[in-house]
């Protein structure tokens, strides 16, 4: 079984900064790509950015120059650094891992739980 925990919402004013954590843990053998999404409420969850085990990466426009994400491949942890918050990022964001392989050879895509990040205006 593998598992996905995400860390470090909060709540933060206009203009600042979060940094979030999501580490990978169980019967891992690999993982591909990484990212993460988001859900503002009547919304529909989308993309916000994501990485390759190589670590090429994609972000949504509407994030582009103010987040990055990076990963850890020895920990199996990626990470989304948010700077230059808007009260428009306001969402639960969550990890994603869509090709994990275990330690049985089997792929599956796994999600975390979320994370609530709200940005006060």
């Amino acid at each position: 079984q593998v598992q996905l925990v995400e860390s470090g919402g909060g709540l933060v004013q206009a203009g600042g900064s979060l940094r979030l954590s999501c580490a990978a843990s169980g019967s891992i053998f690999s993982i591909n790509a990484m990212g993460w999404y988001r859900q503002a409420p009547g919304k529909q969850r989308e993309l916000v950015a994501a990485i390759t085990s190589g670590s090429n990466t994609n972000y949504a426009d509407s994030v582009k120059g103010r987040f990055t994400i990076s990963r850890d491949n020895a920990k199996n942890t990626v990470y989304l650094q948010m700077n230059s918050l808007k009260p428009e990022d306001t969402a639960v964001y969550y990890c994603n891992a869509p090709d994990v392989m275990d330690s049985y050879f089997l792929t599956r895509d796994y999600w975390g739980q979320g994370t609530q990040v709200t940005v006060s205006s």
